[in-house]
């Protein structure tokens, strides 16, 4: 089996990533620190798979620690890059926390990837690199604004790292997957989105809220310029979203042939194509599960964008890849997942 180091792999998107590596015959080897995530998740990748997949619980920004994994697994070829810190709002409040956590861990995987010639990156971006996007739906070839969050440049800056050292010819070749937003969980339940703290994202709140662990929904901001007045994101199915990896990494190394010869660096949107309002995602859940559901107009929150979601043209074109499960299914999953989780409680 071809062995992909994850870094995040125990976090949300990451460990439905891992899912399908192991479904199309890899063997990820998981690399967290779990200050982001909860080591019950390798109990449901356990469930998933059959078997537990390997993980070292380290920070990828130690490079001894990490050199010792590339060491022990000589057969890696290549790596998935999800670790980061990730919520816009702590990044306006830490921003040297989210550029040493982001960036340097990026700095720390390329060095080690470099040193065992490793060629293979898939990096976890994030639509936040187009700023407030001149025109909706974006596309790649989109004009790069300002970031509206320290989480947003740190993104920017990391692609324009990866794309710098692909063009120095030093063997890498790379796929940036600038994502939209991810939502949803495995359809058995056993792994979802586990937010520790009080979580930003919309869907997490709603759950939530839900289940009756917070008061009502707060939607930030009325008065954009929007059919509604509240934001307009693109949410996408996290089991959508994980199969797009896979296709990176078969799109970098077709057949599963690997060369020292050709650089490779893409960006892909990863989303829907299709945005949807906040107060509609509110009532596209409702609608999925039954549940009422409470919510309250706040002002609008620093670092918040009115609209973004993706035109996904290429990475249908290149990739084969498109989006196959809706907003109402991502909803039903997630919610099942919440409901696993206050039964567990």
């Amino acid at each position: 089996m071809k062995k992909i180091v994850v870094t995040g792999g125990a976090g949300f998107i990451g460990s439905h990533t891992v899912v399908e590596l192991v479904e199309h015959g890899f063997e990820p080897i998981i690399v967290d620190d779990f200050s982001n995530s909860d080591r019950r998740v390798l109990d449901g990748l356990e469930r998933i798979c059959g078997s537990a997949p390997r993980c070292y619980e380290m920070d990828c920004q130690d490079g001894a620690r990490l050199r010792d994994v590339f060491r022990e697994h000589r057969d890696v070829v290549g790596a998935i890059h999800f670790a980061a810190s990730k919520a816009v709002g702590e990044s306006m409040e830490k921003p040297l926390q989210y550029y040493q956590n982001n960036i340097g861990s990026l700095l720390t995987l390329l060095d080690v990837m470099q040193e065992f010639s490793v060629q293979d990156l898939v990096f976890s971006s994030s639509c936040c690199v187009y700023g407030e996007p001149e025109e909706v739906p974006v596309t790649e070839e989109a004009k790069i604004q300002p970031p509206a969050s320290v989480y947003g440049a740190t993104k920017q800056i990391c692609e324009t790292i990866i794309r710098d050292v692909v063009a120095s010819g030093r063997g890498l070749r790379a796929v940036a997957l600038r994502y939209f937003n991810p939502i949803g969980a495995h359809p058995s339940a056993a792994i979802g989105e586990l937010p520790l703290g009080t979580p930003e994202n919309l869907v997490p709140v709603i759950l939530q809220s839900a289940a009756g662990i917070r008061g009502p929904v707060h939607v930030f901001g009325g008065d954009w310029g929007t059919r509604d007045g509240t934001c307009v994101r693109d949410y996408i199915h996290v089991m959508d979203l994980a199969a797009a990896h896979v296709e990176a990494l078969d799109w970098l190394s077709p057949a599963g042939e690997r060369t020292t010869d050709e650089a490779r660096y893409e960006v892909f949107n990863v989303g829907t194509g299709r945005g949807t309002t906040v107060l509609e995602a509110i009532q596209a859940f409702q609608r999925a599960t039954g549940e009422n559901l409470e919510y309250e107009i706040h002002p609008r929150r620093s670092g918040d964008i009115e609209q973004v979601y993706a035109n996904c043209d290429k990475v249908i074109r290149a990739l084969g890849w498109q989006a196959k499960r809706g907003l109402d299914e991502a909803l039903r999953d997630a919610w099942r997942w919440q409901m696993s989780l206050e039964k567990s409680r």
